[in-house]
């Protein structure tokens, strides 16, 4: 079942998602933000560059030069419960400006748990390329880049991301770990 404003505010305001702006709430979903960090192709190296995001803002955003491919982290961290999952959603404003999202935004229930159920925080990772062919496109720490919607499981599994993930507990962008 997709959780709606009522649902999703009663979750993330327990500690789901921190931080958590009630006006982020939407009729299914919930806005988040872009993080301070970024990982950036270059022609240099194969290897993807840190760019810190932070020394940027909407009047003078980080430009993704066209074709230009990034791993972005959102500022919010989630704890998600062993009954609920969510997958990440671009906002249409930004699909509009050309920024594209690889569409690896789901997240398993119990990510950002222990195995014993305690909190270990994780930001979500997003794989984001500007498919604009001339243009570069702008980003910033705290812009609105997408929405989360979550789903309430039947039953827990016997098996939570808690026990099989691999990227809980990251707290910033994170490359493939294979």
């Amino acid at each position: 079942m997709l959780l709606v404003d009522y649902q999703i505010r009663a979750r993330a305001s327990s500690g789901m998602v921190l931080p958590f702006i009630d006006e982020h709430v939407n009729p299914a979903s919930l806005d988040v933000t872009l993080g301070n960090t970024l990982l950036v192709e270059t022609a240099e190296s194969a290897d993807l560059v840190p760019v810190d995001l932070g020394l940027y803002d909407q009047d003078w955003p980080y430009h993704l030069p066209p074709g230009g491919f990034c791993l972005a982290e959102t500022r919010e961290s989630f704890a998600l419960p062993v009954d609920t999952c969510a997958q990440f959603v671009l906002k249409s404003s930004r699909a509009r400006e050309g920024i594209d999202h690889l569409n690896a935004g789901w997240c398993d229930c119990g990510w950002g748990l222990s195995v014993d159920g305690e909190d270990r925080r994780s930001v979500l990772t997003m794989e984001l390329k500007n498919v604009r062919q001339l243009h570069p496109v702008r980003l910033w720490p705290g812009m609105k880049i997408g929405q989360m919607k979550f789903v309430a499981l039947d039953t827990p599994p016997l098996e939570s991301y808690a026990i099989k993930g691999r990227y809980n507990g990251d707290m910033q962008v994170t490359s493939s770990k294979g």
